[in-house]
């Protein structure tokens, strides 16, 4: 009878109020707020690295905890044997029995940590992917979880429930889980992967997946409602082959992810501020083990150092070839940048300066990082940008009144009218050094025959002019010409503004419809102007490509990149295109 009153209460204990939580002061000094690093250091040969002040050791029995407390470090209570407390998902203990164990667990952790609220790792929770519904076992066995948990929190303990895999959410009955085990438990997300594979990345790349992933394995939980000041990550660096970790990386690219790895989770601890990030990997487990690498000693100073110089000389041990930035690739901006591309900014400013006037700030991002990777390409002066604002005015305001006008109606700054400016006489200037080749008979035919209604005007340039195809005369057609050509009086000589600078013209012969000219006279110009047309085609082409190559050596906020697009801005402000 008491054995089945007991079973009564722990589970409905387990459905009830969470206990309160301890004080920082009588939880073995560990703090109540801020990011926690963790690191498993018990039973291992190099329990010395994390015998220091600024270290937290994960560890067991009565013998390294007081070693690491003598030297400064501050412990936690490791349990290697999680399945030995309350079973499997095939194989559940008796209810009664994970309580007995519970029990047995926070004394044993109260004792060896000499306090009276232990932090406890359960180390670890299986078949976390398990759909619903959950056979008998399974069933069972989860509700052992919760009632082992229970226990625990309720002795005063606080324990941490570590997490193998991506935990099944797809019903409220694996949610209410998950939010039950959350009253009594931190939950932290092993979150492991191959270093030989992220050293190909590099270090923009590479680091940008490990924080994505990092991200990635939090996001179920906090999409369940769950506060990140209970989740933590977890990194391996373990050396058993297949189960992530070194993975047969060389020494130095492994010293090199052990590094990006740590200051990753160091950036997704802090955006998302959670609880704790734990290492994993340090123990040996035998001379025949393939946990006993030789290189771990110097993979442990490296990741010490990485998160404080203090812990470790990293550079010392990892040799003169180690790359000792802490910057490269890493989320650091100036005030007002949302992005770096390749060191050329993308500011904010710019991005919410434009999305005035195209309503949507993933258009603007999109337009704002197609000019940063153009300007790589051709870079413009102050002044080159104010000659073709001139001309802009010159050819469809005649005042800057005028202008200021236009662009308040569209609600356009100045500054975003000479980035868009700057946007067209750097698409020009590239589209004049692509070849192109000459269109077929059948395209000048098929021309003709679609836009025999498009003004064409003979016209001379005292300088090759790119509506001509770089002739000095010709017939000019309305569809790339600049529109002042049209409007020419007479037969004398006349400048006229373009971005492309001043131009001398005079008229010829008053405009005519192209359809109305022979076709041997018109054909040069409806050639130039299939041929501009290849060029605007090849230049987005061209744009496209290398926004989608310069994704490497681009690093956004929190890693939110830009969608590689060619957008006409053009199409919101059509009196800045070109001419």
């Amino acid at each position: 009878m008491k054995r089945f009153f007991l079973i009564a209460l722990a589970a409905c204990a387990a459905f009830g109020a969470a206990p309160h939580r301890a004080a920082a002061s009588q939880t073995c000094g560990i703090p109540d707020k801020g990011t926690l690093w963790i690191d498993f250091a018990g039973t291992t040969q190099y329990w010395q690295f994390f015998a220091q002040p600024n270290v937290i050791a994960a560890t067991s029995n009565f013998i390294y905890p007081e070693l690491f407390r003598a030297h400064g470090a501050k412990t936690i209570y490791w349990d290697m044997h999680f399945i030995r407390r309350v079973g499997t998902p095939l194989e559940p203990f008796d209810p009664a029995y994970v309580i007995d164990r519970a029990n047995r667990m926070y004394n044993t952790a109260a004792m060896s940590l000499g306090c009276a609220r232990p932090m406890i790792a359960e180390n670890e929770l299986n078949g976390a992917n398990l759909i619903t519904p959950w056979s008998p076992t399974n069933a069972q066995y989860r509700r052992n979880v919760l009632i082992y948990l229970q226990t625990l929190a309720a002795r005063g303990a606080r324990p941490v429930l570590l997490v193998p895999s991506k935990p099944f959410l797809g019903d409220e009955v694996a949610i209410n889980w998950w939010r039950q085990a959350a009253r009594y438990a931190d939950i932290v997300s092993e979150s492991y992967f191959s270093a030989a594979r992220m050293a190909k990345l590099g270090p923009i790349a590479g680091s940008r997946a490990m924080r994505e992933l990092f991200r990635t394995r939090i996001e179920p939980y906090t999409e369940i409602g769950l506060p990140t000041r209970q989740l933590g990550i977890m990194l391996g660096f373990h050396t058993t082959p297949g189960s992530g970790g070194r993975e047969h990386a060389p020494l130095r690219s492994w010293l090199e992810v052990t590094k990006l790895q740590t200051l990753a989770a160091r950036q997704v601890a802090k955006e998302l501020a959670l609880r704790s990030v734990w290492s994993w990997g340090w123990g040996v487990f035998g001379a025949s083990s393939p946990e006993n690498d030789p290189d771990k000693p110097l993979a442990l100073c490296v990741y010490l150092w990485t998160r404080n110089n203090h812990l470790c000389n990293g550079p010392k041990v990892a040799g003169p070839k180690f790359n000792v930035s802490r910057t490269e690739g890493q989320l650091i901006f100036p005030s007002g940048v949302r992005c770096m591309v390749s060191g050329t900014r993308l500011d904010w400013g710019a991005i919410n300066g434009l999305t005035a006037v195209t309503g949507d700030p993933d258009v603007s991002f999109t337009a704002v990082y197609a000019r940063a990777v153009a300007s790589l390409f051709k870079p413009l002066k102050a002044k080159q940008v104010a000659d073709a604002e001139k001309a802009v005015v010159a050819a469809h305001f005649g005042s800057y009144g005028a202008y200021r006008g236009a662009l308040a109606r569209a609600h356009a700054s100045r500054a975003v009218a000479r980035a868009v400016i700057a946007d067209e006489l750097r698409g020009e200037l590239i589209e004049q050094r692509m070849h192109v080749s000459g269109p077929s008979a059948a395209d000048v035919r098929e021309f003709f025959e679609s836009f025999g209604d498009t003004q064409a005007r003979l016209v001379e340039s005292k300088r090759p002019a790119p509506w001509l195809d770089g002739r000095k005369r010709g017939y000019a057609l309305a569809s790339n010409a600049p529109a002042q050509l049209f409007r020419l009086r007479g037969t004398g000589w006349t400048t006229i503004r373009t971005m492309l600078g001043p131009f001398q013209v005079r008229a010829l012969e008053p405009a005519v419809p192209l359809g109305g000219l022979p076709t041997g006279l018109a054909r040069p110009a409806v050639i130039s102007a299939l041929k501009a047309l290849a060029r605007d085609h090849a230049y987005e082409s061209w744009l496209l490509a290398r926004q989608r190559a310069y994704d490497y050596a681009t690093l956004c906020y929190r890693d939110r990149q830009p969608v590689p697009g060619v957008i006409p801005l053009t199409d919101y402000l059509p009196f800045l295109a070109a001419e």
